[in-house]
Parts: structure tokens; sequence; C-alpha cells
């Protein structure tokens, strides 16, 4: 049976964006599909799982996630600005475009793009929200932007994105990111290192 690590995500996640190289890194050694899953944090898992958007969070909560970006930062030698302009950016179009890819051209194409739209907003301070940037993103990222932006107005999408948050919320997710492997979940990119152990074992 193949392989499947869903990987539920947040495009406004720095913490996405500090493993997106790892995780893709992982899934190809060892010939697994890596299946992202932009989800709606904000309105669908927070209010079920007890999670609050940065802004609502605690100053010393804020304090202490500022100083671990820094020390991850240092430690991956991965650049990230610690608060970009944009973040956070409305990410709902951005999510519907991922899943329009993913759903359209697989699996592969949808983790490109969502990183390299993670990468734009913690690396280049870009506004995904915007379309122009966004266009830009889905190019660079090896997809035919004008094809995918028209296809990604579906509502479909939309109602996939909550569908998805709501089994992400059964599947015992409550952050981002999390990597689920059957009934298995690893919530941060600080938690790598055991998804490593757990596909080595497999």
């Amino acid at each position: 049976m193949p392989l499947v690590i869903d990987y539920y995500i947040s495009l406004n996640s720095p913490w996405a964006h500090l493993g997106a190289t790892r995780i893709e890194a992982l899934a190809a050694k060892h010939g697994a599909t890596l299946r992202v899953h932009p989800c709606d944090y904000r309105e669908t898992i927070f209010p079920a799982s007890g999670g609050l958007p940065l802004p609502k969070r605690s100053p010393q909560r804020q304090a202490y996630r500022a100083q671990e970006l820094r020390r991850w930062r240092a430690h991956l030698g991965v650049p990230i600005i610690l608060a970009p302009r944009h973040s956070p950016f409305d990410e709902v179009f951005a999510a519907h475009c991922v899943i329009a890819a993913r759903e359209g051209l697989g699996d592969a194409p949808a983790v490109a793009l969502a990183h390299r739209i993670l990468r734009a907003l913690w690396e280049e301070e870009a506004n995904p929200a915007d379309r122009e940037t966004l266009s830009r993103l889905i190019a660079e990222a090896g997809i035919d932007a004008p094809a995918l932006l028209a296809r990604a107005e579906d509502r479909r999408w939309a109602a996939m994105r909550i569908e998805e948050s709501r089994e992400a919320l059964a599947r015992g997710v409550f952050g981002a990111p999390s990597y689920v492997i059957g009934d298995e979940i690893f919530w941060g990119q600080d938690r790598l290192d055991f998804v490593a152990r757990f596909l080595e074992r497999r």
C-alpha cells in the first residue's frame, strides 16, 4: 500500500516554512506521497481545539515564539523574517489554489506551490493575497497561472477546505504543521526527527 504523509498546514505558518525542505526530503527518501492540506485553522480548527491566532495570544507566548523563531533560524540556516509586513495574510484564495492544484495536477505541484507561497511570505515579504503576486508565485512553482487562478474560483474548493479541516480535527490535528501517517500525528517542524525515525522503522 502506498505510503502517504498527510501534511496539514497553514499558509501563514513560519513553522511550516522552516520544515518545508526537510519534509519534502523525507517523503522523497522513503518513497512517500506528501499530500498537502491547507486547512482553515482560524475559523474551524482553533475554535474547536483551544488554539488562538497569534494576535490573540498572550504577550508572553508571542515573545517566546519570536525567540524560538530566532533559535530555529540560526539552527537550520533557513532564512526567515521574524515579522513580515504581510503576516498574517488572508490565505483563503491561496489555499483554494493549492487545493485546486492538488486535485487537478497532483500532490507534488500542490506542495511546490504551498512552499513557494510560504517562502514568499517569510523570506521575501511578498503578499500572497495580492492576485498579481500570487499569479507570479504560481508560475514560479511551474504551474500555468491563468489556468489555475480560473480553476481556483470554483466554490467546491472552499467546501473541500472546510471538510478537510473538520477531518483533520477528527484525526486529532490541532496545530500547523502537522504530519500524519496513519494514526501517528507529529505536530511541528521540531518533530521531524520523530517522523524520520518512524519512517525508518516501516
